[in-house]
């Protein structure tokens, strides 16, 4: 009688998990990749979603609103710890932007309204907004596509992954 068992060999089996853990960890990669891609994208409607209230905001109160000191140097900031503008769009955005993957005071979105003629910015276009992307994590500064924002005193995109700024006339 012949009772050869048929069954894998040790290399057989270790080959295949061998297999199966780089699969794995090529898996891993992807995914994480598309994560901070769609963490970015939302970053960028989040803020043409805040660029929309603000002009609504301008159009009913005739300027843009004050930032406020949430500890980084008047800047107003959106993150875990901090919403956005908080209370002062109320009304025209209802739950203020927040980057909730960042935290602390200086990082996430960021806003502050200037008065006429700050950093070299011509006088005659009156107050200015700056509104930025403190960190996107699918590139380095700057993030392309980042409209930029400078006047002759200062640039802001050196500052930001992604900037725009806008004139109250």
């Amino acid at each position: 009688m012949n009772n050869k068992i048929k069954a894998f060999t040790l290399i057989e089996l270790l080959v295949t998990i061998a297999i199966i853990g780089l699969l794995a960890a090529i898996s891993l990669v992807s995914i994480n990749r598309a994560r901070t891609k769609s963490r970015d994208a939302k970053r960028l409607a989040d803020v043409q979603q805040v660029i929309t209230a603000l002009d609504v905001y301008y159009d009913t109160n005739n300027n843009y609103p004050q930032s406020d000191n949430d500890g980084c140097g008047g800047w107003d900031t959106g993150n875990k710890d901090y919403p956005l503008l908080n209370n002062r769009l109320t009304g025209i955005m209802n739950n203020p932007p927040r980057d909730l993957f960042f935290t602390g005071n200086c990082t996430g979105y960021r806003y502050y309204r200037y008065g006429a003629g700050g950093y070299g910015c011509p006088v005659e276009k009156g107050d200015y907004y700056v509104l930025g992307i403190t960190d996107m994590e699918t590139s380095s500064r700057p993030y392309p596509g980042s409209p930029g924002f400078s006047c002759s005193g200062r640039n802001w995109q050196n500052e930001f992954d992604w900037v725009i700024g806008k004139y109250q006339k």
